[in-house]
């Protein structure tokens, strides 16, 4: 029988096999088809483009403008208390200091779409911008993707519940391009006020919410 678990994950840690996006694995998808890509902006961070898409439902052709963007994680650290760990940083296309929980890009552009690197970046953000890590008994549990603005990307994020967190050692490891201001333990009903008075507004930290929510996770 095949084990449940990653084989050797870059992070150190068992953590449960999950569901990856990967356009065209959706058997409603098969009917779909697309015209080669017409490149109108291509930059690291972010690639346009332009295709025409045929689709199951549509009787002509839809012709669509798409941005590209790689694949991300969003973590919720949870203490031996039951309060989870949420960060504040400066956000400079929106120029806000939301209250966030940790999230980044995936770094490892190559084998962004597998289980161990997804699992590793999770438990890296929550390093670099909680200081926090992993208790000896604590468990990293995949919770699904989320897709930020599928009608204009198919940017999507991966969520995680980092059930039974310590301080590292080493302490919090700010990439250089984040300025973040803040570390703070939130009870439930707090994190539920921040988000009523929308101090808490980003799309990662709502979704994961929600997510944690849907299955009991969080009260």
């Amino acid at each position: 029988m095949s084990s449940p678990f990653q084989a050797s994950p870059p992070c150190g840690v068992e953590v449960p096999l999950f569901d990856r996006f990967l356009p065209g694995r959706d058997p409603e998808s098969r009917e779909w088809t697309k015209s080669e890509p017409r490149v109108i902006f291509d930059h690291p961070y972010i690639r346009v483009e332009e295709i025409t898409y045929g689709t199951p439902c549509r009787e002509t052709p839809a012709h669509w403008v798409v941005a590209r963007r790689h694949s991300a994680v969003t973590v919720a650290p949870r203490l031996a208390d039951g309060r989870m760990l949420l960060v504040r940083q400066e956000r400079y296309p929106v120029e806000r200091t939301p209250w966030e929980f940790p999230a980044g890009l995936i770094d490892n552009h190559a084998n962004r779409e597998d289980a161990g690197v997804i699992a590793s970046a999770a438990l890296r953000e929550m390093r670099e911008e909680t200081g926090h890590m992993l208790a000896p008994e604590g468990q990293l549990k995949p919770l699904g993707f989320v897709f930020t603005s599928p009608g204009f990307s198919d940017e999507h994020v991966y969520l995680f519940l980092a059930d039974g967190v310590i301080p590292h050692p080493g302490g919090a490891l700010p990439d250089g391009d984040e300025n973040i201001l803040e570390c703070r333990a939130f009870h439930g009903d707090e994190i539920r006020a921040e988000i009523a008075a929308n101090r808490i507004c980003d799309a990662h930290t709502l979704a994961l919410y929600a997510r944690l929510c849907a299955l009991g996770w969080i009260g």
